[in-house]
């Protein structure tokens, strides 16, 4: 590991083992790690190769309560994924556990049916602690657990920047069963109340999804934080899509308990997705993606996600498509939370059949009526595009991702497509008939150019800016992160 790594020998992400008889080789059901040294710990692994064991299994056979079996039932959850056959036995068993998967393969039940599981043999708060990185992941993770746990009268809180936190700190004093929050929020209430630490001091669980953007360095301080408050005999239940240098060092230190599932390695996207490209010139992409957007209704789309790589880009791209009479909601980090929750609510309800959103929204929701994504900026990390196409074709479904590439991109779109394993085809569409509107496009954005410096969005970003790089110096966040980019650059 490097220097500025986050993960350490000292860094207190798994329990401490209890006292016990010196760990002996274990196999699991599909792969077994290989044995590394004579004094070496043996890591139980398994992928997904034997077919058999998940196609056979059933929620009843998992060892989850009947309750949770006639749950999983009544909303439609008729047989568990590889994901979920694979991790929760481990986690009933009492094992850190560490989940790598698919977007939209039931990582959340994953883990959510065995907490509420043991949360119903002997209910108290706090009972577990989930930390994710984004405020809307983390209500909509509240949403499944109370959908999970309906019959269990579960109080769950979710605790996120952007809303009062006077409120907060009164509802963690109720002790509600389960908290869900984002780093920055839950270390802030942690440190300036010193009667809210205790509440965590008997917690049976600690969950990390979307595990390798909260174990990014950017979060150690918090994690130190909330660390602290947590007792050492917990349980520690790691998720994601994406593998990291940080997760197989976590791995290694927890070696001697842990549970890694590994559906594939590297990077993957589900087969029922299609993937897909247009090579147009950046000066035309706004006018290529009003084209898709008026054939979305002839293509069967039902709701689309468009992704862009900044808060500028998003906010522009709302006004010159409100200018153009498409209607949309955009979700981006300059935003209030009241308002980006109002977005996400208006899309999730149907009101708008549009998001624009910045990555804030790329990880982890789950939205059915996504049948599309387009990559309006093409991402420079092929995990990124994992998780943003990943908003469609979940659960079995169908969906498209389409990404704008331009002369600029073509190297980060060739990287990708080696990394997942997979070509992307080309986007069938006639250019005259996309260009016919070029005059009334451009005429629209000079309009949502001179909106946006009406609005005084240029103040907000630099304050923006100004506040971030405050931050980063405070945590000694900067060298670190110019270190990270010369390596990144020197990996290519």
């Amino acid at each position: 590991m490097d220097q500025d790594a986050l993960v350490d020998k000292d860094f207190p992400l798994f329990s401490k083992p209890t006292k016990r008889s010196k760990p002996t080789a274990t196999t699991s059901t599909s792969t077994t790690a290989q044995n590394i040294g004579a004094n070496t710990p043996h890591i139980e692994k398994s992928t997904n190769i034997d077919h058999d064991t998940t196609t056979t299994a059933t929620f009843a056979n998992l060892g989850l309560a009947e309750w949770a079996v006639q749950t999983c039932k009544e909303l439609g959850m008729h047989k568990p994924t590889p994901v979920q056959t694979h991790c929760i036995p481990k986690i009933l068993a009492g094992r850190d556990v560490l989940g790598l998967a698919q977007t939209g393969s039931g990582k959340t039940a994953a883990f959510a049916l065995p907490i509420l599981h043991r949360l119903a043999e002997d209910p108290f708060g706090i009972f577990g602690l989930v930390v994710t990185p984004t405020r809307e992941l983390a209500y909509q993770l509240a949403e499944q657990f109370r959908a999970l746990g309906s019959c269990l009268h579960l109080r769950c809180t979710v605790v996120v920047g952007g809303m009062d936190m006077l409120n907060q700190a009164k509802t963690l004093m109720t002790r509600p069963h389960l908290v869900i929050a984002t780093p920055g929020r839950i270390k802030v209430l942690l440190e300036e109340n010193p009667d809210i630490p205790p509440l965590f001091s008997n917690a049976r669980f600690l969950v990390l999804d979307e595990a390798d953007r909260v174990l990014d360095v950017g979060f150690e301080e918090e994690l130190r934080v909330v660390f602290k408050c947590l007792p050492k005999n917990r349980q520690t239940l790691l998720f994601s899509a994406t593998m990291t240098s940080e997760l197989e060092a976590l791995l290694e230190l927890s070696a001697n308990k842990a549970y890694f599932y590994e559906a594939y390695e590297g990077f993957k996207t589900v087969a029922t997705l299609k993937q897909q490209y247009i090579f147009i010139p950046n000066n035309v992409k706004d006018v290529y993606l009003m084209h898709i957007l008026s054939k979305i209704e002839d293509m069967g789309v039902r709701s689309a996600i468009i992704f862009v790589s900044t808060c500028r880009s998003c906010h522009l791209l709302s006004l010159l498509l409100e200018e153009l009479d498409q209607e949309v909601a955009a979700l981006h980090s300059f935003k209030s939370q009241s308002l980006r929750l109002a977005a996400l609510h208006r899309f999730k309800s149907g009101q708008v059949p549009v998001l624009l959103a910045t990555d804030v929204a790329s990880r982890g929701l789950d939205i059915p009526t996504v049948d599309l994504v387009v990559n309006y900026d093409i991402p420079r990390y092929t995990r990124d595009y994992t998780h943003r196409v990943g908003r469609t074709a979940r659960a079995g479904r169908g969906g498209l991702a389409v990404s704008f590439v331009t002369e600029n991109d073509v190297a980060l779109i060739h990287e990708i497509e080696a990394d997942i394993g997979k070509q992307l085809e080309a986007f069938e569409c006639k250019e005259n008939e996309v260009l016919s509107d070029i005059t009334k496009v451009y005429k629209a954005k000079r309009v949502a150019v001179m909106k946006m410096m009406d609005d005084g969005f240029d103040e907000k970003e630099k304050e923006r800016k100004k506040q971030k790089l405050k931050t980063l110096a405070e945590k000694g966040l900067l060298k670190k992160r110019s270190k990270k980019r010369k390596r990144d650059k020197s990996t290519k």
